[in-house]
C-alpha cells in the first residue's frame, strides 16, 4: 500500500501517487479477495504496476497546455542487460499555473522511478526505488449562486467568477502567518497546495522451492508533505463583515495595488478558513511473505496459499486553522481585506481576523498534533479447487493492530489554555487578532495506547457454461481500521488512551455479488449484481441550513445494491469500451438521529456510466472519453438536489513518421458545469453556497518519440 490507511485526514492516498510513462498496467479488484489479500481494503484494490524492462525501448514526451500554462516532460527507458539482468527507469517533471487562474505556479515538481531485476533459473530478485517531490493546487469549494428550488436548482456564478476556471488563492493571499506545532510564529505559503515527498526503496523476490512458489515483497517509504486549502466559510456583502469591528468600523484593502483603499460599497467578501496540515511523517515499512502450491487432488487441482503480512505506519502531523478576510476579484487577483474600528484600532492583521476559527463551533478541537505509530500483523490463507468447468475458493485473514503514541490538543486540557495572547507577526504588540491565538500544551500530551483486531473472509464459485460464457458468485466480509478519526478530540478517552467507543476502531463491510462473464469474437461483457452493507462510526463535515460548515458525529449502517455492466467491443479499426452502474443506496439505521433512516447518502447517484469509443485509420487515431452521472443529493437530509453531468473529452493522435506521435487532448470539451459537491442541505436564504466542480474545457498538446 501507498499508505496503510485510506482515511487519514488531510493525507489522501492519491496525494502520494503519480502516473507516468513507467506505468505498465492498472488492475482493479472490487470486493471479494481484496478484503483477504490486503489489509484495510474491504471495498477493493487498485494496483499500479510498473514496467520492468522485458523488452528494449524507451519513450520521451513533451506536453503543454493550450490556453493555460502547464508544461511537462516525461521519459522512460528499459532493456535486458544480459545474463538474466534487466532494468527500467523513468519519470516526469512539470511546472505551471495550471488550468485555473491563480496567478502563480500551482504545479511544480516530478518523480523518478527505477527498478533492476535479476532472473534465475527458478525465480528472480528485484530492487526498485522511487523519489517523488511534487506539488499541485488544491481545488476545493468556491462560492456560487443557487436559485430555483431544491428539486431543480439553478447554479450560477458570481460576477467574473466562473468557478470552472478560477482558483481561490492569489499572489496576494497565498502567504499568511500562524503558529507551528511548537507554538512558534511561522509564515505559511499556501501555494504549496497538496505537497508530497516520497523516498521509497523496495525488494521483491520470488522462487520455486520444493514445489512451492515463495514470494516476498518488502518496501520502506519515507513519506511527508503538506495539505493547504482555503475555504470561503462565509460569503456576504462587505457591510456584514464590518460588524466585526463594531459601529462605524471601516473596511480597506490590506495588500496589492488597492492597498489602503477603503471599501464603501456592498461588494462580496469572504471570511476564509485557511486549513494547513504539516504531514511531518507518514513513513511506513511493509513486508508480505506468501507461499503458493498447486496440488493434484482427484481429477482437479487444489491451489493453496498461506502468507504473513506485517507493516508499521507512522502518523506524525500537525493541523492548524486560521481565519482571513478577502475579496472575490477572481482571475488570480483576490486581495486580503482589513477591518478597523471607528477609532482606528486594527481588528485584523494583514487580513487575518483570527489565529483560529473566528466564528462557529469551538473549532479549537481541530488544532491538534499527532505522533502515533500503528503496527499491523495479518496472517492469511486461501484455497481454490478447480475441476472441469467448476472452480470454488475461499480465503481468510486476521488483522491485529497495536496503536501507541501521543496527541497534543487543547481539547484534552492540560497546563496551557486553548487560546493565549501571542505576538504572531512579531511587531512587538498584541493586536485584537493576536489576543486569542490557538496553541498546544506541549508538556502534557495525551497518551495513545490501544489495540484492535478483526477477521475477514471471502468465498466464491465460478462455473464455465461454455468456452465463452461463465457465471460466478461471491460473498465477503472485510474490515477497515480507522486512523486518526478514532483518536481525535471527539473520539478519544484521554484517561484510557483508547477510543471512547471501541467500535470506532474498525468498520465492517459485507458484500455479495453474482454475475456472468462473456468473451467471444472481439466482444467482452461482464454483468454483475451486487449488495454491500457497512457500519460506520465516524465524523463528517456537513453544512447547516445557511451553508455554514459543521462537524457531525456519524453512527450508521449503510447498504447499497445495484447492477454493474462493463464491456468491450472490437471490430476492425473500431473499439468501444463501456460501463454503467445503477445503485440503490440507503442509510439503514442512524443511531444518533433516526430521521435519517431510509434516506439516500449524499453524493450517491442512481446511475453513472462511461464510454470510450476510438478508431484507428493508418496514421491517425481519434476517440473520446465520456463520463456521466445522474443527479444526487447534496447532503444526507435529501433536500437539495445536486445536478448530474456528462463530460466529453475527445482526443486525436497523428503519427507522421515511425516512432513520432503528435496528440491533442481536450478534457470537458463542451465546458460542462460538473458539480462534485454542494456544501448546503437546502438553498440558503442568501442564495450563496460553496461548491466543488470539475475543471472546465482544458486542452493539452503533446509530442512523443518512441525508440
Amino acid at each position: 500500500p501507498v499508505l496503510e490507511f485510506g482515511d487519514i485526514q488531510f493525507a489522501g492516498i492519491d496525494q502520494f501517487l503519480r502516473a507516468d510513462l513507467t506505468l505498465s498496467q492498472v488492475q482493479a479488484i472490487r470486493g471479494g479477495s481484496a478484503s483477504t489479500f490486503a489489509s484495510n481494503s474491504p471495498g477493493g484494490l487498485i494496483n499500479f504496476i510498473s514496467k520492468t524492462g522485458e523488452t528494449t525501448g524507451g519513450v520521451m514526451q513533451v506536453s503543454s497546455g493550450i490556453g493555460h500554462d502547464l508544461k511537462r516532460i516525461d521519459f522512460a527507458y528499459g532493456a535486458p542487460l544480459g545474463d538474466g539482468w534487466r532494468f527500467h527507469a523513468g519519470g516526469f517533471y512539470r511546472q505551471g499555473e495550471g488550468p485555473r487562474e491563480i496567478g502563480f505556479n500551482g504545479f511544480s515538481g516530478g518523480q523518478i522511478k527505477a527498478n533492476l531485476t535479476k532472473e534465475f533459473e527458478n525465480g528472480y530478485v528485484r530492487v526498485y526505488a522511487k523519489y517523488l517531490d511534487d506539488r499541485q493546487p488544491n481545488y476545493g469549494t468556491l462560492p456560487i449562486t443557487v436559485t430555483g428550488t431544491d428539486a431543480n436548482p439553478e447554479i450560477g456564478f458570481l460576477p467574473g467568477y466562473d468557478v470552472r476556471e478560477q482558483g481561490y488563492l492569489s499572489p496576494l493571499t497565498r502567504s499568511y502567518a500562524e503558529v507551528d506545532a511548537n507554538n512558534r510564529p511561522v509564515l505559511i505559503d499556501a501555494a504549496d497546495g497538496l505537497a508530497a515527498k516520497v523516498k521509497a526503496l523496495g525488494l521483491e523476490a520470488q522462487f520455486d522451492i520444493a514445489g512451492f512458489t515463495v514470494t516476498n515483497r518488502f518496501r520502506f517509504s519515507d513519506v511527508s508533505g503538506e495539505y493547504n486549502d482555503a475555504v470561503p466559510f462565509v460569503t456576504a456583502p462587505a457591510p456584514f463583515f464590518a460588524r466585526f469591528g463594531g459601529p462605524g468600523a471601516r473596511l480597506s484593502y490590506a495588500a496589492g495595488p488597492l492597498a489602503g483603499q477603503a471599501i464603501t460599497d456592498a461588494r462580496l467578501l469572504a471570511l476564509t478558513v485557511r486549513l494547513h496540515a504539516d504531514l511531518e511523517s507518514l513513513d511506513n515499512a511493509t513486508n508480505d511473505l506468501r507461499a503458493t502450491r498447486v496440488w493434484e487432488v482427484g481429477e482437479g487441482k487444489l491451489t493453496t496459499t498461506a502468507g504473513l503480512y506485517t507493516s508499521s505506519q507512522d502518523l506524525a502531523m500537525f493541523w492548524n486553522f486560521t481565519s482571513t478576510l478577502q475579496d472575490l476579484a477572481g482571475g488570480g487577483r483576490n486581495a486580503p481585506v482589513n477591518i478597523t474600528t471607528a477609532t482606528g484600532v486594527p481588528v485584523t492583521d494583514a487580513g487575518t481576523l483570527a489565529y483560529g476559527f473566528a466564528v462557529g463551533l469551538p473549532f479549537n478541537v481541530y488544532h491538534n498534533r499527532y505522533d502515533v505509530n500503528y503496527d499491523i500483523v495479518a496472517p492469511y490463507a486461501s484455497v481454490n479447487y478447480q475441476i472441469g468447468k467448476l472452480a470454488v475458493g475461499a480465503s481468510l485473514r486476521w488483522d491485529r493492530g497495536d496503536v501507541v503514541g501521543q496527541i497534543f490538543s487543547s481539547s484534552f486540557g492540560g497546563g496551557r489554555p486553548a487560546f493565549v495572547p501571542l505576538d504572531v507577526n512579531s511587531d512587538g504588540q498584541i493586536s485584537v487578532a493576536e489576543s486569542r491565538v490557538a496553541t498546544l500544551s506541549l508538556t502534557q500530551p495525551t497518551v495513545i495506547d490501544y489495540d484492535y483486531d478483526y477477521l475477514s473472509y471471502s468465498a466464491g464459485v465460478n462455473y464455465r457454461f461454455a468456452e465463452s460464457l461463465s457465471g460466478f458468485a461471491r460473498y465477503s466480509r472485510g474490515g477497515r481500521a480507522s486512523a486518526e478519526t478514532a483518536i481525535g478530540s471527539e473520539a478519544l478517552n484521554p484517561r484510557t488512551g483508547a477510543p471512547r467507543d471501541p467500535a470506532l476502531a474498525v468498520s465492517i463491510v459485507r458484500q455479495a455479488e453474482v454475475g456472468v462473464k462473456f468473451r467471444r469474437d472481439g466482444l467482452t461483457a461482464f454483468l454483475t449484481g451486487f449488495w454491500a452493507s457497512t457500519d460506520e462510526r465516524n465524523f463528517q463535515i456537513a453544512a447547516d441550513a445557511t451553508g455554514q460548515a459543521v462537524v457531525l458525529p456519524v453512527e450508521r449502517t449503510y447498504s447499497a445494491k445495484g447492477i454493474e455492466f462493463e464491456g468491450e467491443w472490437r471490430r476492425g479499426p473500431f473499439t468501444l469500451v463501456a460501463g454503467a452502474t445503477w445503485t440503490d443506496a440507503s442509510i439503514d439505521e442512524d443511531q444518533i438521529d433516526e430521521s435519517f433512516n431510509g434516506l439516500t447518502p449524499r453524493h450517491i447517484p442512481d446511475f453513472a456510466f462511461f464510454l470510450r469509443p476510438s478508431a484507428e485509420f493508418g496514421a491517425v487515431t481519434f476517440g473520446a472519453a465520456v463520463n456521466g452521472t445522474t443527479e444526487s443529493f447534496a447532503q444526507d437530509t435529501n433536500q437539495l438536489v445536486q445536478p448530474g453531468y456528462v463530460l466529453v473529452s475527445p482526443f486525436v493522435q497523428y503519427r507522421p513518421v515511425n516512432g513520432v506521435t503528435v496528440a491533442l487532448n481536450a478534457f470537458n470539451v463542451f465546458d460542462e458545469l460538473a458539480v462534485v459537491q454542494i456544501a448546503a442541505p437546502t438553498i440558503p436564504a442568501s442564495g450563496l453556497a460553496n461548491a466543488q466542480v470539475m475543471n472546465g474545457r482544458t486542452v493539452t498538446a503533446s509530442l512523443r518519440y518512441a525508440f
